[in-house]
């Protein structure tokens, strides 16, 4: 009860900081500007479900390496072996086989020609620092006397499509940089992956186009005298190549690249005035200009391909020599696609194609939607939680809400600071926030009630009563971040966003419980002096029963060995609703733009496009609609254009494309296995610590208690039909991790009373725990369920799924830890100490055991 000065001050310069920290995400625009230079002027980051955006997660398409490095090391080989050394060869490619077969026509040049093929060679994946030698990125071998192979190694090929990404990412940023967006994010993901996130950018068809497009430009000879048609029907001459062309024919180029695209430094849309036509006008760099020079002098009369992502763009006559470094791309643009081009051009191109495996966009609209339901889930939750907890303890509860407050403002200060990201489950993470640190609390007052009725003294019960509380508040607090821990390492987007909020959440919790409440309760008692400490004022269960809950548990046991047995075997029959996350496709909201959505016309007009199986359900409100569409054969861009269709068609009936998702099946299968692998380590992560902290008896209990809880929540999904997504998993984590805090408290109040009554058994020490601990889990389960109720009436539905498997999970939690945990003790072989000297006497010892045994 006494704070020492620096504990004091300490505790209120954190709130302080967490205050002016988290006040400029509380304020409007203007009063921020208005604001002191002094202040902190960081805020919250909302994510793309809040304000709208778009994200995409690009994979490097290894199919257009392996093309593109045959190709390159074809021209090189022939350049080689013909050029260098007179060798005459017939070069065939097998992309399948990623190789190159070279036909020697003398095979008496083999051993010269394997000698000079061997600078075609290349090392990947060394470290100069260490020594340590890289990884050949082609193999070269003879197959017989006349043929030799050279075939890309898979370690030369992970190499460069890992040096690609690199290189990708400022391409991707320069491109995002043009289009004057604001703090985009841009990301590496493993080794072949880029994660682009532009908040606030709504075109999100755009934004595709300009990233992903390759953009490669390179200039090419038109070989003379012969029509791509005719090339194809006698035989292709050697070093050339069929292009197509934007006009719809197609060219016969040389394979030698005459000027790369490399050289520009510069690209601008323009306006031809003779032709009446948008172009893009572009400048080289001196070397690029002298080169240019050189091969439009000498070849006047003769055409010069534009090619732009192995498509002609044009291909015009050499009217004379062009020495400027400057000219310019017609073709079939409109302004707009001039404009791209050039941003394209500016940015640099891609030096590799990038698939879009993941897609979510989200309108502005329905981002203000989602924080409106947020807020209004927020505050509805909160002040449910904040009446509740006046009416159950009376001036205490007011003394818990406003440690309540102090924690989401620190929850805001410490994401303000971090500059991490707020998305719409964020929210719900600090919802569920609020409904369990007022668990601290409840486990505080409860303590305190039980140290009153023990005979113990105002002063002594408040002091006795927070440092008995602390221990078990540490424990259940501690299973919970472990999963919040997993949730953040394993998961993505949102589900990382909501495992940021729930850490900082504990984090804070803590904080406030231990020091905040004990300083305003220490100071109360100081200033009023109470004759009497009243804490408890409303009563969900009377304090002082004895339900014989050990009496009952072969009954219970039975009954919920029955309810998992019929979740399993209803999931096995029916399966799960599964969301894009885990079956890959495209889900798009859209929205009538009048009147109410009728899903029959959509279903009807979608059916039409063939598209496989297309899905159209009510979404939330009457005026919207959810449509899904399969994963198309054709990989990515297959689907890309799935989705345009889809806008094109409910575009045309007067509806509005709210936000898209669009996820690949590769994506999809990982998310899948890292759902399972994040479940297994969070729960291998809680039986260790609860193994150290308790028996192995109470770790293993908690984990089939737990598991009891996964496998109801399983078949809630299963039952209802709701939609199991990535959300899910974040859910069940947290229900793991809300079960696991219940558990932790009656194992806690089990072996405190394991210790002091040494004459009792320990069926009836665990009906005297839990029975003690019973007011204490009723309140905390129904504040928390006031908090998550509020969030599944007001939320939206954009989470319902997501929030109606946490309330559920709060009541299969709370049932699990009274029901299962508990007894399941007993059938594990914990003893208590009168059991232990009941067993010696009926092996005809009548000592009784150690106390270092009876432990």
């Amino acid at each position: 009860m006494q704070f020492s000065p620096i504990r004091t001050t300490i505790m209120f310069a954190v709130i302080v900081f967490g205050v002016l920290f988290a006040l400029p995400s509380m304020l409007p625009q203007a009063a921020r500007d208005a604001l002191p230079d002094w202040l902190p002027r960081e805020t919250v980051v909302l994510g793309l479900d809040l304000q709208g955006g778009s994200h995409l997660l690009l994979q490097v398409n290894e199919e257009s390496i392996v093309t593109e490095r045959l190709a390159d090391l074809r021209r090189d080989a022939r350049s080689i072996l013909a050029n260098d050394n007179g060798i005459g060869n017939i070069i065939t490619t097998d992309p399948a086989a990623k190789s190159i077969t070279i036909e020697l026509m003398d095979p008496s040049q083999q051993a010269t020609a394997l000698t000079a093929l061997e600078g075609l060679q290349n090392t990947v994946g060394g470290q100069v620092f260490s020594g340590v030698g890289g990884t050949n990125e082609i193999a070269i071998a003879a197959a017989d006397t006349t043929h030799i192979t050279i075939t890309l190694t898979p370690e030369g090929i992970e190499q460069r499509m890992s040096s690609l990404v690199a290189q990708s990412i400022e391409v991707v940023r320069n491109r995002i940089d043009e289009l004057g967006t604001t703090e985009p994010s841009i990301q590496r993901q493993g080794s072949n992956r880029l994660l682009v996130q532009v908040p606030g950018f709504g075109d999100s068809t755009r934004l595709k186009n300009i990233i992903s497009q390759t953009a490669r430009l390179t200039f090419h000879m038109v070989y003379p005298g012969m029509t791509a048609d005719q090339a194809e029907a006698q035989g292709l001459p050697p070093g050339t190549m069929i292009l197509p062309s934007q006009d719809g024919s197609r060219e016969l180029l040389y394979e030698d690249i005459a000027l790369g695209g490399e050289s520009l430094v510069d690209a601008q849309p323009a306006y031809d005035q003779q032709r009446g036509i948008p172009v893009v006008s572009f400048k080289f760099d001196t070397r690029g200009a002298i080169t240019f020079g050189e091969i439009t002098s000498a070849n006047v009369g003769q055409r010069f391909a534009i090619v732009l992502d192995n498509e002609v763009i044009t291909a015009p006559v050499i009217q004379q020599p062009i020495t400027g470094g400057s000219g310019q791309i017609s073709g079939s643009f409109t302004t707009a696609s001039a404009n791209d081009l050039a941003v394209l051009l500016r940015g640099g191109a891609l030096p590799a194609s990038l698939d879009i495996v993941e897609e979510r966009s989200v309108s502005a609209g329905l981002g203000a939607d989602s924080i409106r339901a947020g807020i209004t889930a927020g505050i509805i939750g909160a002040i449910a939680v904040v009446a509740f907890m006046v009416l159950a303890y009376g001036l205490f509860g007011l003394f818990a809400d406003l440690a309540v407050i102090i924690n989401v403002v620190l929850i805001l200060g410490v994401l303000s600071m971090l500059g991490a990201t707020l998305t719409l489950p964020g929210i719900a993470g600090i919802v569920l926030t609020i409904g369990m640190a007022v668990d601290a609390n409840v486990l505080i007052y409860e303590r305190i009630r039980e140290e009153l009725a023990a005979g113990r003294s105002k002063i002594a019960a408040i002091e006795s009563g927070f440092q008995r509380a602390m221990a078990t508040i540490l424990d259940a607090n501690i299973t919970t971040l472990i999963a919040a821990v997993v949730l953040f390492y394993l998961g993505s987007g949102p589900v990382q966003g909501f495992a940021v909020t729930l850490a900082i959440g504990i984090l804070t919790t803590l904080f406030t419980a231990y020091l905040v409440t004990l300083f305003i309760v220490g100071r109360w008692y100081k200033w009023v002096r109470p004759k009497t400490l009243k804490i408890q004022f409303l009563r969900i269960i009377p304090d002082g029963t004895k339900i014989p809950f050990m009496a009952a548990r072969k009954y219970v046991l039975a009954l919920s060995i029955l309810a998992s047995v019929l979740s399993l075997g209803w999931f096995g029959i029916h399966g799960l609703n599964l969301g894009i996350d885990f079956r890959g496709g495209s889900s798009m909201e859209i929205q009538a733009n009048s009147g109410t959505a009728d899903s029959g016309e959509i279903r009807e007009a979608l059916s039409q496009l063939g598209l496989g199986d297309v899905q159209v359900q009510g979404f939330g409100e009457a005026d919207s609609l959810l449509v899904r569409v399969q994963t198309q054969d054709g990989g990515a861009s297959a689907q890309q254009a799935a989705v345009e269709e889809v806008r094109t068609a409910v575009e045309a009936l007067d509806y509005t494309m709210r936000g898209t998702e669009t996820v690949g099946p590769t994506v999809s299968s990982e998310l899948a296995l890292t759902g399972a692998i994040g479940l297994g380590v969070a729960l291998l992560g809680i039986l260790v610590y609860l193994w150290f902290r308790f028996e192995w008896q109470f770790a293993v209990g908690a984990i089939i208690s737990t598991a009891h809880d996964v496998i109801l929540t399983i078949g809630l999904f299963a039952f209802a039909g709701l939609e199991f997504n990535a959300s899910s998993i974040a859910a069940i984590l947290t229900i793991v991790g809300y079960s696991l805090n219940d558990t932790v408290v009656i194992y806690d109040r089990i072996r405190e009373y394991r210790m002091k009554y040494k004459k009792m058994g320990l069926s009836e020490i665990i009906d005297i725990a839990i029975n003690s601990t019973l007011p204490r889990t009723i309140l905390t389960a129904t504040t928390t369920f006031l908090a998550l109720m509020a969030l599944v009436i007001f939320g939206g539905e954009v989470i319902r799924s997501f929030t109606i498997s946490m309330a559920w999970g709060v009541l299969v939690g709370t049932y699990s830890s009274i029901f299962i945990a508990a007894p399941i003790l007993i059938y594990l072989g914990l003893t208590s100490r009168a059991d232990q000297v009941e067993e010696g006497k009926e092996l005809g010892d009548d000592r009784e055991p150690s106390d270092s045994a009876a432990g």
